[in-house]
């Protein structure tokens, strides 16, 4: 098939990327989305998204005429469908969290009526397992003069597959041509058309199964990884205890040939270690018993330093009676999920940094390089490295910036450093 034209639905930290690879060879893509203000960016030739490469490729495309964005779904050959997948606030503490699938509905919808014989609908967003299923169940309703792969198998007029993302922020250019990518159609055929799109820019392999193991095969990446940050949390909070360094721990333990700690830190963040996992136990709840307690762990991470910093602030209030609470100012460094991005979503260090200014009468700063403005509602004032140093008693470390790793340590009363650059 030759797939003269293509549709990214979704132009996100994922969709815009994978529009502007597609657009990079010479094909024709038109990248949806429902917010006119991202839509009129993009077609500016301007990104909303911090993502090395990304902007020249975007420019690029536009300059050539092969990609434009728009609000309202077009006919397309192909059409990839990479939107949020978030999860419905949980009714009490403690109770597992439902996943939306809201917006692949919605996109389901705005796609049908423009869906023909012959066409690829590919979900990208990371989905409960099932979904895929679903999705081609949506289509089928909203289009009955068209047969889907649920229902006619291998020779269906519109093929569906799964097709999650692999990649890392601040890499995402690099990765989506060399990462591998697990294929999982409802039927061989699908597979086969799927495998035929992405091999038009991707050069690692594309690995056929079916969508229910594909869907599976992305939550099992990242909930792995929860469990293994989850290790080295809670073996932080014990070293805490014990009065050990658990940086020269992990050093020293890594040394035997087949151990590798992670590094701790101030909790998990970002769209997938942090969410994925939750997908799972969602599915499974009496099941994934490690799986649920990784979770936790890495939640009271987070608060655990929170308390971190009541503490440290009763500290200064206790070595200086005269001093009041209003007088002390805490100093944050770093709020995005991780390191080198401007991404703050599921942040744990946002979290902490919006938890201490709810309930901290004095002055709460941060050193954000890789963010320029914050939510006016925050109590908490954007400054400088040397700004903070000047005004701060307590600093606290919460993601490893380039800036940071490469700057002295800051002269505070007390620092509390929960990724060990410091130390």
């Amino acid at each position: 098939m030759s797939f003269d034209k293509i549709s990214v639905i979704g132009l996100g930290y994922i969709g815009l990327p994978t529009a502007a690879m597609f657009a990079s060879r010479k094909k024709n893509v038109v990248g949806v989305d429902i917010n006119h203000k991202i839509v009129e960016t993009i077609n500016s030739g301007k990104i909303h998204i911090s993502e090395p490469e990304l902007e020249d490729l975007l420019q690029t495309a536009l300059s050539e005429g092969c990609f434009r964005a728009v609000t309202k779904t077009e006919p397309a050959d192909a059409f990839i469908i990479a939107v949020p997948t978030p999860f419905l606030p949980a009714k009490e503490e403690g109770a597992i969290p439902k996943p939306d699938l809201a917006f692949i509905d919605s996109a389901t919808k705005a796609i049908a009526p423009v869906l023909k014989k012959g066409d690829l609908v590919i979900l990208e967003s990371t989905s409960p397992v099932g979904t895929t299923e679903q999705l081609a169940k949506w289509l089928a309703c909203e289009r009955p003069d068209l047969t889907f792969p649920h229902t006619h198998g291998i020779g269906s007029d519109i093929r569906v597959a799964y097709c999650p993302e692999r990649v890392l922020p601040g890499q995402v250019v690099r990765e989506l041509v060399e990462n591998d990518r697990i294929i999982g159609g409802l039927t061989k055929s699908c597979s086969e058309f799927a495998v035929e799109l992405y091999k038009i820019f991707v050069d690692g392999e594309c690995i056929v199964t079916n969508a229910r193991t594909a869907e599976m095969a992305k939550l099992t990446e990242n909930a792995s990884r929860d469990v293994s940050i989850a290790f080295a949390n809670e073996l932080s909070i014990i070293c805490d205890k014990l009065e050990i360094n658990v940086w020269e721990l992990i050093s020293l333990t890594n040394r035997h040939p087949r151990v590798n700690i992670l590094q701790p830190g101030p909790g998990v963040g970002g769209h997938c270690i942090a969410v994925d996992p939750w997908f799972i136990i969602n599915a499974a709840p009496d099941e994934a018993k490690l799986i649920s307690t990784a979770r936790k762990v890495n939640n009271l991470k987070t608060k655990w330093v929170v308390e971190k910093v009541k503490i440290a602030i009763n500290d200064i209030l206790q070595s200086n009676s005269r001093m009041t609470i209003e007088e002390v100012v805490v100093a944050f460094y770093g709020l995005t999920f991780k390191a080198d991005i401007d991404d703050l979503r599921e942040s744990p260090s946002m979290l902490i940094a919006e938890s201490v200014s709810e309930f901290h009468k004095g002055k709460v700063l941060a050193i954000e390089p890789n963010v320029k403005h914050l939510n006016p509602s925050l109590n908490i004032d954007l400054v400088s490295f040397d700004v903070a140093e000047t005004q701060a008693d307590i600093g606290v470390l919460l993601v490893d910036h380039k800036e940071f790793k490469e700057s002295r340590k800051p002269g505070v009363n007390i620092l509390i450093d929960t990724k060990g650059i410091w130390l």
